[in-house]
Protein backbone atom coordinates (compact mmCIF):
# COMPACT_ATOMS: atom_id res chain seq x y z
CA UNK A 1 0.00 0.00 0.00
CA UNK A 2 1.67 3.19 -1.22
CA UNK A 3 -0.03 6.49 -0.52
CA UNK A 4 1.01 10.09 -1.25
CA UNK A 5 2.27 12.43 1.45
CA UNK A 6 2.02 16.20 1.40
CA UNK A 7 4.52 18.29 3.30
CA UNK A 8 4.30 21.84 4.51
CA UNK A 9 7.32 24.01 5.29
CA UNK A 10 7.39 26.28 8.31
CA UNK A 11 10.06 28.07 10.27
CA UNK A 12 11.48 26.56 13.44
CA UNK A 13 12.78 28.49 16.39
CA UNK A 14 15.71 27.54 18.57
CA UNK A 15 16.59 28.46 22.11
CA UNK A 16 19.81 28.72 24.02
CA UNK A 17 20.99 32.32 24.39
CA UNK A 18 22.91 33.37 27.48
CA UNK A 19 26.07 34.83 28.95
CA UNK A 20 28.06 31.70 28.16
CA UNK A 21 28.17 30.76 24.51
CA UNK A 22 26.44 27.48 23.91
CA UNK A 23 25.97 25.72 20.64
CA UNK A 24 23.26 23.42 19.40
CA UNK A 25 24.57 19.91 19.97
CA UNK A 26 22.20 18.61 17.29
CA UNK A 27 23.60 20.95 14.62
CA UNK A 28 25.56 19.13 11.94
CA UNK A 29 24.93 15.71 13.48
CA UNK A 30 22.25 14.46 11.11
CA UNK A 31 21.51 15.08 7.44
CA UNK A 32 17.72 14.73 7.65
CA UNK A 33 17.27 14.71 3.86
CA UNK A 34 19.53 11.66 3.71
CA UNK A 35 17.73 10.15 6.70
CA UNK A 36 14.40 10.44 4.85
CA UNK A 37 15.80 8.84 1.69
CA UNK A 38 17.52 6.06 3.64
CA UNK A 39 14.43 5.33 5.70
CA UNK A 40 12.17 5.18 2.66
CA UNK A 41 14.58 2.75 0.97
CA UNK A 42 14.84 0.44 3.99
CA UNK A 43 11.20 0.53 5.09
CA UNK A 44 9.33 -2.69 4.22
CA UNK A 45 6.17 -2.46 2.16
CA UNK A 46 2.83 -2.58 3.88
CA UNK A 47 0.32 -5.42 3.76
CA UNK A 48 -0.86 -6.66 0.39
CA UNK A 49 -4.20 -5.15 -0.54
CA UNK A 50 -6.23 -4.32 -3.63
CA UNK A 51 -6.32 -0.81 -5.01
CA UNK A 52 -10.00 -0.56 -4.08
CA UNK A 53 -9.33 -1.60 -0.45
CA UNK A 54 -6.43 0.84 -0.20
CA UNK A 55 -8.52 3.72 -1.50
CA UNK A 56 -11.37 2.73 0.81
CA UNK A 57 -9.01 2.77 3.82
CA UNK A 58 -7.72 6.23 2.87
CA UNK A 59 -11.24 7.61 2.48
CA UNK A 60 -12.49 6.08 5.72
CA UNK A 61 -9.49 7.25 7.76
CA UNK A 62 -9.80 10.77 6.40
CA UNK A 63 -13.49 10.80 7.31
CA UNK A 64 -12.86 9.24 10.74
CA UNK A 65 -10.34 11.96 11.60
CA UNK A 66 -13.10 14.53 11.16
CA UNK A 67 -15.80 12.50 12.93
CA UNK A 68 -13.50 11.91 15.92
CA UNK A 69 -13.21 15.61 16.62
CA UNK A 70 -16.72 15.96 18.05
CA UNK A 71 -16.47 13.16 20.67
CA UNK A 72 -12.95 14.26 21.63
CA UNK A 73 -14.06 17.85 22.21
CA UNK A 74 -17.10 16.65 24.14
CA UNK A 75 -15.06 14.41 26.46
CA UNK A 76 -12.19 16.85 26.99
CA UNK A 77 -14.04 20.15 26.99
CA UNK A 78 -11.21 21.56 24.85
CA UNK A 79 -10.87 23.27 21.44
CA UNK A 80 -14.50 24.39 21.18
CA UNK A 81 -14.98 26.47 18.04
CA UNK A 82 -11.48 25.90 16.66
CA UNK A 83 -11.07 24.80 13.01
CA UNK A 84 -10.80 21.11 12.11
CA UNK A 85 -7.89 20.65 9.67
CA UNK A 86 -7.87 17.73 7.24
CA UNK A 87 -5.68 14.78 8.24
CA UNK A 88 -3.01 13.42 5.90
CA UNK A 89 -3.27 9.69 5.24
CA UNK A 90 0.19 8.42 4.34
CA UNK A 91 2.16 5.26 3.72
CA UNK A 92 5.35 4.33 5.59
CA UNK A 93 7.61 6.29 3.26
CA UNK A 94 5.34 9.29 3.65
CA UNK A 95 5.52 9.09 7.43
CA UNK A 96 9.32 8.85 7.28
CA UNK A 97 9.52 11.98 5.11
CA UNK A 98 7.23 13.90 7.45
CA UNK A 99 9.03 12.68 10.59
CA UNK A 100 12.44 13.67 9.22
CA UNK A 101 11.14 17.12 8.30
CA UNK A 102 9.62 17.57 11.75
CA UNK A 103 12.80 16.47 13.52
CA UNK A 104 14.92 18.89 11.49
CA UNK A 105 12.63 21.73 12.53
CA UNK A 106 12.27 20.66 16.15
CA UNK A 107 16.04 20.38 16.65
CA UNK A 108 16.85 23.48 14.59
CA UNK A 109 19.11 21.53 12.24
CA UNK A 110 17.29 21.80 8.96
CA UNK A 111 18.28 25.26 7.73
CA UNK A 112 19.42 25.52 4.11
CA UNK A 113 23.13 25.98 3.73
CA UNK A 114 23.84 24.71 7.21
CA UNK A 115 27.45 23.74 7.90
CA UNK A 116 27.31 20.03 8.70
CA UNK A 117 31.04 19.56 9.01
CA UNK A 118 33.41 17.35 7.05
CA UNK A 119 31.01 14.46 6.50
CA UNK A 120 27.93 16.65 6.23
CA UNK A 121 25.97 14.69 8.83
CA UNK A 122 25.83 11.68 6.51
CA UNK A 123 26.71 8.94 9.05
CA UNK A 124 24.05 10.29 11.39
CA UNK A 125 21.63 10.57 8.47
CA UNK A 126 22.06 6.91 7.57
CA UNK A 127 21.63 5.82 11.20
CA UNK A 128 18.57 8.02 11.69
CA UNK A 129 17.12 6.70 8.44
CA UNK A 130 17.50 3.11 9.63
CA UNK A 131 15.73 3.95 12.91
CA UNK A 132 12.92 5.73 11.05
CA UNK A 133 12.51 2.67 8.81
CA UNK A 134 12.07 0.45 11.88
CA UNK A 135 9.65 2.89 13.54
CA UNK A 136 7.65 3.30 10.33
CA UNK A 137 6.23 -0.21 10.71
CA UNK A 138 4.89 0.50 14.23
CA UNK A 139 3.42 4.02 14.06
CA UNK A 140 -0.35 4.12 13.57
CA UNK A 141 -0.72 7.88 13.66
CA UNK A 142 1.03 11.02 14.81
CA UNK A 143 0.20 14.64 15.41
CA UNK A 144 3.02 17.01 14.51
CA UNK A 145 2.53 20.49 16.03
CA UNK A 146 5.60 21.91 14.28
CA UNK A 147 4.50 21.76 10.63
CA UNK A 148 1.66 23.48 8.86
CA UNK A 149 -0.45 26.39 10.03
CA UNK A 150 -2.45 24.23 12.44
CA UNK A 151 -0.05 21.33 12.85
CA UNK A 152 -0.27 18.13 10.84
CA UNK A 153 -2.20 14.99 11.73
CA UNK A 154 -0.72 11.91 10.04
CA UNK A 155 -2.44 8.52 9.81
CA UNK A 156 -0.27 5.63 8.56
CA UNK A 157 -2.78 3.55 6.59
CA UNK A 158 -0.76 0.35 5.97
CA UNK A 159 0.05 -0.03 9.67
CA UNK A 160 -3.56 0.52 10.73
CA UNK A 161 -4.76 -2.04 8.17
CA UNK A 162 -2.06 -4.50 9.30
CA UNK A 163 -3.03 -4.25 13.00
CA UNK A 164 -6.78 -4.50 12.41
CA UNK A 165 -6.20 -7.64 10.34
CA UNK A 166 -3.80 -9.16 12.87
CA UNK A 167 -6.15 -8.56 15.80
CA UNK A 168 -9.29 -9.42 13.78
CA UNK A 169 -11.01 -6.15 14.67
CA UNK A 170 -13.86 -4.33 13.00
CA UNK A 171 -12.02 -2.04 10.53
CA UNK A 172 -14.40 0.92 10.83
CA UNK A 173 -14.39 0.82 14.64
CA UNK A 174 -10.62 0.44 14.87
CA UNK A 175 -9.91 3.24 12.42
CA UNK A 176 -12.14 5.61 14.37
CA UNK A 177 -10.58 4.46 17.65
CA UNK A 178 -7.08 5.26 16.37
CA UNK A 179 -8.29 8.64 15.16
CA UNK A 180 -9.71 9.42 18.62
CA UNK A 181 -6.21 9.06 20.09
CA UNK A 182 -4.46 11.16 17.44
CA UNK A 183 -7.17 13.82 17.30
CA UNK A 184 -6.83 14.18 21.08
CA UNK A 185 -3.20 15.19 20.50
CA UNK A 186 -4.33 17.77 17.96
CA UNK A 187 -6.87 19.13 20.44
CA UNK A 188 -4.25 19.25 23.21
CA UNK A 189 -1.92 21.45 21.17
CA UNK A 190 -4.49 23.55 19.31
CA UNK A 191 -6.24 24.53 22.57
CA UNK A 192 -2.97 25.10 24.46
CA UNK A 193 -0.71 27.12 22.13
CA UNK A 194 2.14 27.40 24.65
CA UNK A 195 2.69 23.61 24.61
CA UNK A 196 4.62 23.53 21.32
CA UNK A 197 6.92 26.36 22.47
CA UNK A 198 7.46 24.58 25.79
CA UNK A 199 8.41 21.39 23.99
CA UNK A 200 10.69 23.18 21.54
CA UNK A 201 12.44 25.12 24.30
CA UNK A 202 13.05 21.90 26.25
CA UNK A 203 14.52 20.25 23.16
CA UNK A 204 16.69 23.34 22.67
CA UNK A 205 18.09 23.01 26.20
CA UNK A 206 18.59 19.28 25.67
CA UNK A 207 20.70 20.06 22.62
CA UNK A 208 22.88 22.74 24.21
CA UNK A 209 26.55 21.91 24.45
CA UNK A 210 28.62 23.84 27.01
CA UNK A 211 32.24 23.53 28.02
CA UNK A 212 31.92 20.41 30.10
CA UNK A 213 34.80 17.96 30.43
CA UNK A 214 34.59 14.27 29.60
CA UNK A 215 35.58 13.45 33.18
CA UNK A 216 32.40 15.14 34.47
CA UNK A 217 30.28 13.02 32.15
CA UNK A 218 32.08 9.80 33.09
CA UNK A 219 31.72 10.68 36.77
CA UNK A 220 27.95 11.02 36.46
CA UNK A 221 27.66 7.75 34.57
CA UNK A 222 29.76 5.96 37.20
CA UNK A 223 27.55 7.33 39.98
CA UNK A 224 24.44 6.19 38.13
CA UNK A 225 25.77 2.67 37.63
CA UNK A 226 26.78 2.50 41.28
CA UNK A 227 23.24 3.42 42.34
CA UNK A 228 21.81 0.75 40.05
CA UNK A 229 24.03 -1.92 41.61
CA UNK A 230 22.58 -1.04 45.02
CA UNK A 231 19.24 -2.35 43.72
CA UNK A 232 15.79 -1.14 44.65
CA UNK A 233 12.91 0.04 42.50
CA UNK A 234 13.67 3.00 40.23
CA UNK A 235 11.24 5.45 38.65
CA UNK A 236 10.41 4.50 35.05
CA UNK A 237 12.32 7.49 33.61
CA UNK A 238 15.52 6.25 35.30
CA UNK A 239 15.41 2.70 33.93
CA UNK A 240 16.88 1.25 30.75
CA UNK A 241 18.66 3.16 28.02
CA UNK A 242 16.66 6.35 28.68
CA UNK A 243 17.82 6.21 32.30
CA UNK A 244 21.47 5.91 31.29
CA UNK A 245 21.10 8.79 28.84
CA UNK A 246 19.55 10.86 31.61
CA UNK A 247 22.37 9.95 34.00
CA UNK A 248 25.10 11.21 31.66
CA UNK A 249 23.59 14.66 31.22
CA UNK A 250 24.37 17.85 33.08
CA UNK A 251 21.59 19.13 35.39
CA UNK A 252 20.01 21.57 32.85
CA UNK A 253 19.80 18.87 30.17
CA UNK A 254 18.56 16.28 32.68
CA UNK A 255 15.80 18.63 33.81
CA UNK A 256 14.85 19.30 30.18
CA UNK A 257 14.65 15.55 29.49
CA UNK A 258 12.50 15.07 32.59
CA UNK A 259 10.15 17.81 31.39
CA UNK A 260 9.83 16.14 27.99
CA UNK A 261 9.27 12.71 29.54
CA UNK A 262 6.58 14.01 31.88
CA UNK A 263 4.90 15.96 29.08
CA UNK A 264 4.90 12.88 26.85
CA UNK A 265 3.48 10.77 29.67
CA UNK A 266 0.65 13.26 30.22
CA UNK A 267 -0.17 13.66 26.51
CA UNK A 268 -0.22 9.91 25.79
CA UNK A 269 -2.12 9.07 28.96
CA UNK A 270 -4.72 11.76 28.30
CA UNK A 271 -5.22 10.50 24.74
CA UNK A 272 -5.62 6.91 25.95
CA UNK A 273 -8.14 8.08 28.56
CA UNK A 274 -10.17 9.92 25.92
CA UNK A 275 -10.22 7.10 23.36
CA UNK A 276 -11.78 4.81 25.98
CA UNK A 277 -14.04 7.44 27.57
CA UNK A 278 -16.06 7.97 24.38
CA UNK A 279 -17.62 4.56 24.99
CA UNK A 280 -19.55 2.10 22.80
CA UNK A 281 -22.04 4.75 21.64
CA UNK A 282 -19.26 6.06 19.38
CA UNK A 283 -17.11 2.93 18.94
CA UNK A 284 -19.35 -0.13 19.46
CA UNK A 285 -16.50 -2.61 19.89
CA UNK A 286 -14.31 -0.33 22.03
CA UNK A 287 -13.92 -2.88 24.85
CA UNK A 288 -12.84 -5.63 22.44
CA UNK A 289 -10.38 -3.25 20.77
CA UNK A 290 -8.84 -2.13 24.07
CA UNK A 291 -8.44 -5.72 25.30
CA UNK A 292 -6.84 -6.87 22.04
CA UNK A 293 -4.61 -3.80 21.82
CA UNK A 294 -3.33 -4.08 25.39
CA UNK A 295 -2.57 -7.77 24.80
CA UNK A 296 -0.63 -6.81 21.67
CA UNK A 297 1.41 -4.23 23.60
CA UNK A 298 2.44 -6.83 26.18
CA UNK A 299 3.30 -9.67 23.82
CA UNK A 300 6.87 -10.97 23.82
CA UNK A 301 9.25 -9.81 21.11
CA UNK A 302 12.32 -11.61 19.79
CA UNK A 303 15.74 -10.56 21.21
CA UNK A 304 16.60 -8.27 18.28
CA UNK A 305 13.24 -6.52 18.49
CA UNK A 306 13.63 -6.09 22.25
CA UNK A 307 17.07 -4.53 21.72
CA UNK A 308 15.79 -2.15 19.05
CA UNK A 309 12.80 -1.20 21.18
CA UNK A 310 15.10 -0.41 24.10
CA UNK A 311 17.53 1.62 21.99
CA UNK A 312 14.72 3.61 20.38
CA UNK A 313 12.94 4.20 23.67
CA UNK A 314 9.78 2.38 22.58
CA UNK A 315 9.50 0.49 25.87
CA UNK A 316 9.65 3.82 27.67
CA UNK A 317 6.82 5.03 25.44
CA UNK A 318 4.71 1.99 26.35
CA UNK A 319 5.26 2.86 30.01
CA UNK A 320 4.12 6.41 29.23
CA UNK A 321 0.74 5.14 28.05
CA UNK A 322 0.19 3.07 31.19
CA UNK A 323 1.45 5.59 33.75
CA UNK A 324 -0.11 8.56 32.02
CA UNK A 325 -3.53 6.97 31.65
CA UNK A 326 -3.52 5.88 35.32
CA UNK A 327 -2.73 9.47 36.34
CA UNK A 328 -5.45 11.01 34.16
CA UNK A 329 -8.01 8.36 35.15
CA UNK A 330 -7.34 9.02 38.84
CA UNK A 331 -7.48 12.83 38.63
CA UNK A 332 -10.64 12.87 36.49
CA UNK A 333 -12.31 10.39 38.84
CA UNK A 334 -11.43 12.58 41.82
CA UNK A 335 -12.10 16.12 40.53
CA UNK A 336 -13.80 15.78 37.11
CA UNK A 337 -12.58 16.73 33.64
CA UNK A 338 -13.25 20.48 34.02
CA UNK A 339 -10.92 20.70 37.03
CA UNK A 340 -8.43 18.34 35.39
CA UNK A 341 -8.16 20.84 32.52
CA UNK A 342 -6.37 23.23 34.88
CA UNK A 343 -3.36 21.12 33.93
CA UNK A 344 -3.19 22.93 30.56
CA UNK A 345 -2.90 26.40 32.16
CA UNK A 346 0.89 26.74 32.13
CA UNK A 347 4.16 24.87 32.58
CA UNK A 348 3.74 25.26 36.35
CA UNK A 349 0.50 23.23 36.35
CA UNK A 350 1.95 20.24 34.50
CA UNK A 351 2.62 17.19 36.71
CA UNK A 352 6.02 16.90 38.34
CA UNK A 353 8.05 13.72 38.10
CA UNK A 354 7.07 12.89 41.67
CA UNK A 355 3.36 13.44 40.93
CA UNK A 356 2.83 11.27 37.87
CA UNK A 357 2.29 8.23 40.12
CA UNK A 358 0.79 10.27 42.96
CA UNK A 359 -2.21 12.05 41.46
CA UNK A 360 -3.38 13.26 44.87
CA UNK A 361 -0.15 15.25 45.22
CA UNK A 362 -0.87 17.05 41.94
CA UNK A 363 -4.44 17.76 43.00
CA UNK A 364 -3.23 19.21 46.31
CA UNK A 365 -0.49 21.36 44.75
CA UNK A 366 -2.46 22.71 41.78
CA UNK A 367 -6.09 22.70 42.86
CA UNK A 368 -5.56 23.17 46.60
Amino acid sequence: MRLPVMSDDSEATTSGDGAKAKRNGFAGAIDWDLAAKTGATLSPRGPSTSRYSAEQAVTELSDASIRAEGPVREVTGLADGLPIPQAQVVDRAGWIQAAAQSMSQLTGTGADGEDRGLLGGKPGGVQAGAMLAFLSTAILGQYDPFTGENGTLLLVAPNIVSVERMLKLDPSDFRLWVCLHEVTHRVQFSSTPWLSDYMQESVGVLGEVGEESASDLIGRLTDALRERRKGGEQPAEQRGVVGLLRATQAPPQREALDRLLMLGTLLEGHADHVMDAVGPSVVPSVEQIRAAFDKRRKRAANPLQRLLRALLGMDAKMAQYVRGKAFVDAVVAQVGMANFNTIWTSAETLPLTSEIEDSAAWVTRVLG
